[in-house]
């Protein structure tokens, strides 16, 4: 490798002039330089090139005849330059020393020591993990970001004129005499859909719905309440021509006995409901319901699966506090660009409910198995499964290993903002090791809130869950590590919001090779990028109507593009 030139050479390749003879150089020549050739007479005629030293250097020796400069030609300043003696026909020699010292320039160039820029191109900027990428790094980094083909799907809630006019008819008569008491239990999620169904369920019993109260949660010990969580008179107001709601039972009907129900059937339909509880309702006036997880059917007319868009995209917004911070919390992420939002369920509950392992140490996972011995009921179905099947499955959430080979697979840049949400998960942050070694950008709420702000909640967690909701929603890719009520929700919202990209990762195709370790890894890259190519969150259709909730994929009856508008009409 060359040393770099001296700055009086760095401005052109190369710089040369020559010398013929006084007497020519006298027509071009003045004041110092004629009195500089007149010294030589008319002996020997000379022609004279400059040449950069660190070209010179890169020629063989035999590539030139060099002559000792005299003291009349080594002028100050030469920066290193050296004169060579040419023969009597200067020009022949002259085209050929040209082109022995471009191809010196050449062989410089190649030792990855330019002797110059060309000033007619752009600079590059030298490579690094967390600078600019090269062309097809860069194009994949944009691939990542790119976002799904909405195909013109939008919102579209039009209800028909029975409905409305069914509506109307309650709230003259009966929906002012019965009132149907709901307490939702679980996380926030899991209460949100009871909430939905509760509304549905008080619509269809031409009921008042009373404002639903949110049990104590067992795990987090949050007693927040429904105006803590949600803004109760946006849930009114949004809701007033489907279903009145009331804050509290009017004194007429405090002292009723209400008819409890604690469990309702698996996909009840809205035939079931009235027939179990109508004429008890209209006798006792108030209906009281617990444990409608996932109770009501899937399977509803078309204004009833309307009915449970609207109020899960349009009435239940958060209280203002948690929309604040929200907020600021989505604007802190955004403010360097766009980023990734990741739902990681590797809380020490969920290992434990799920019959699942966090392949962390030894005695992380006896700690599992040790507590879901000591809490057998905490298991969610398929006891009878082992660990080992049920990953297979496809069942348990992925940890941070896998989320981080998945996201490799699928090009996330390594630069990308990530946020993650959820609670802290077992083993601490050296649980979420795995990733921040490949994603340094990775923040949760604790990160990125500022002193103080985060104090009013501390001891609510359904408050904190709906501040990861709302960040994670407004991101522009979102991921979850496993399913449940709040990927599904997210799933939809996004969907309603545009079609904004969402990642599902197809853990029971791609699992098998998560376990092949001779597997090569460009071949892994490859298969799981395949696996999830049609996986990012691009309209799908409800078609089954019993096992998919319309509030997770929203098309086609709460939404529609132009063709299925036209053809309603």
């Amino acid at each position: 490798m060359f040393p770099p030139p001296s700055p009086p050479d760095s401005r052109r390749v190369i710089n040369f002039f020559v010398k013929l003879s006084a007497q020519e150089q006298n027509e071009e020549s003045s004041g110092e330089e004629e009195a500089e050739m007149a010294t030589r007479g008319k002996g020997r005629r000379l022609a004279y090139i400059t040449v950069p030293s660190a070209i010179l250097h890169s020629l063989s020796s035999a590539s030139l005849v060099l002559s000792p400069p005299s003291k009349q030609a080594s002028r100050p300043g030469g920066g290193g330059r050296l004169l060579v003696g040419l023969p009597r026909r200067p020009f022949l020699f002259l085209l050929l020393l040209f082109l022995v010292a471009a191809l010196g320039t050449i062989r410089a160039g190649l030792h990855l020591h330019p002797i110059l820029p060309c000033p007619h191109l752009p600079r590059r900027r030298p490579l690094s993990s967390s600078s600019s990428l090269s062309l097809s790094e860069g194009d994949s980094k944009l691939d990542f970001w790119r976002q799904p083909d909405g195909m013109g799907f939008a919102p579209c809630l039009e209800f028909s004129r029975e409905y409305r006019a069914q509506g109307e008819a309650a709230a003259r008569t009966g929906r002012r005499k019965k009132y149907l008491l709901v307490v939702v239990s679980g996380g926030l999620n899991q209460q949100r859909n009871q909430i939905v169904d509760a509304v549905v369920i008080a619509r269809i019993l031409g009921a008042a719905l009373v404002v639903p109260v949110l049990q104590v949660n067992v795990i987090w010990s949050d007693e927040s309440e429904f105006g803590d969580v949600f803004d109760l008179e946006h849930f009114k107001r949004v809701l007033a021509d489907d279903v009145k709601v009331v804050s509290s039972l009017p004194s007429t009907h405090i002292m009723t006995r209400p008819v409890q129900e604690k469990e309702m059937p698996l996909q009840a339909s809205p035939d079931w409901i009235r027939s179990r509880y109508m004429k008890k309702l209209n006798r006792e006036g108030v209906l009281l319901l617990r444990g409608l997880d996932s109770r009501l059917s899937k399977d509803l007319p078309s204004d009833l699966q309307k009915l449970r868009c609207k109020v899960a995209f349009h009435a239940l917004r958060f209280a203002a506090p948690i929309e604040e911070l929200g907020n600021k919390l989505a604007t802190r992420m955004r403010s360097h660009g766009p980023y990734l939002a990741l739902h990681l369920r590797m809380e020490k509950d969920v290992w434990v409910r799920t019959g699942c392992l966090p392949g962390l140490l030894p005695e992380h996972d006896a700690t599992i198995r040790q507590e879901r011995k000591l809490h057998p009921k905490l298991l969610t179905g398929r006891s009878n499964m082992t660990y080992h099947e049920r990953k297979l499955a496809g069942l348990c959430p992925l940890n941070a290993v896998e989320v981080t080979r998945l996201l490799k697979a699928l090009e996330a840049p390594r630069d990308a903002r990530i946020y993650w949400a959820g609670g802290e998960p077992f083993g601490g942050r050296e649980a979420l090791l795995p990733l921040t070694r490949n994603f340094p950008n990775l923040f949760n709420k604790l990160d990125l809130a500022l002193p103080g702000e985060l104090e009013p909640f501390a001891s609510k967690s359904s408050v904190l869950a709906a501040i990861d909701y709302m960040v994670c929603e407004q991101s522009d890719v979102f991921m979850p590590s496993h399913g449940g009520n709040m990927g599904h929700l997210m799933r939809g919202h996004r969907a309603y919001a545009g079609h904004r990209k969402y990642i599902t990762p197809n853990k029971r195709q791609m699992l098998p090779y998560f376990l092949d370790a001779a597997l090569p890894e460009e071949v892994f890259n490859r298969v799981v990028k395949e696996l999830h190519r049609g996986s990012v969150g691009q309209p799908e259709m409800r078609t089954d109507k019993t096992g998919k909730d319309v509030t997770a994929f929203p098309v086609p009856e709460c939404m529609c593009n132009g063709t299925s508008m036209r053809s309603r009409h």
